[in-house]
């Protein structure tokens, strides 16, 4: 398996997942800033032009975070990482939609990459703080889920758990907005496991 990823970006979640797994892998970095997801090279893989992405090892290619995730748990079932009754995986794809469809691109986008929204430059703080706005709320949804002493959003860890903590990455890492205390919690548990480690150092991420 290939794992094309940018270093601390939405593709970390997923690094997180395949080393949790311990999936024989080779990461293949590609670089957001010079702009190598608009190469053709990559876009032969991606299409999309951005991470992550997956080559399987018969050359099949998944994008698209909750897709790669979700296949990631249903070809390792044993790691449990979607939970088995139907009810409970709903609300595990609804936790990840929320984070990965609503917090990553109109929250986050709009601190980082405001100018995709605001096409006068004088807009551009007013777009950030906005991004703000709808980043910290999001993490205000999810602190009462993590309530007395929960360790895991669904009490096992799960592909929601991976999709929080690059999030959390992002606000806590970056110093983008601090977490409400369960969050937070949750990210330093996160930051313990051997596979957050080991995904963290091979992005060269502190």
């Amino acid at each position: 398996m290939k794992l094309f990823y940018a270093p601390g970006a939405c593709s970390l979640g997923i690094h997180v997942l395949i080393e949790e797994l311990g999936l024989p892998h080779e990461g293949v970095l590609v670089n957001l800033r010079d702009g190598q997801q608009f190469s053709d090279d990559y876009k032969a893989i991606n299409p999309k032009a951005k991470v992550p992405a997956i080559v399987l090892d018969d050359g099949t290619v998944l994008t698209e975070w909750i897709a790669i995730a979700n296949y990631l748990a249903a070809t390792n079932p044993a790691a449990q990482l979607v939970p088995s009754s139907p009810v409970e995986a709903a609300r595990c794809n609804e936790l990840v939609a929320y984070i990965n469809g609503w917090m990553h691109p109109q929250g986050f986008a709009r601190i980082f990459r405001p100018e995709r929204f605001a096409p006068n430059p004088e807009d551009k703080e007013a777009v950030r703080e906005q991004g703000r706005k709808i980043f910290a709320e999001g993490f205000d949804l999810i602190e009462p889920v993590l309530a007395d002493g929960r360790e895991w959003l669904l009490g096992a860890f799960s592909i929601a758990d991976a999709a929080l903590f690059y999030v959390s990455f992002w606000a806590e890492g970056r110093q983008t907005i601090p977490l409400p205390p369960n969050v937070s919690a949750h990210y330093a548990r996160m930051k313990a496991r051997p596979a957050v480690a080991r995904a963290m150092e091979q992005e060269r991420l502190s």
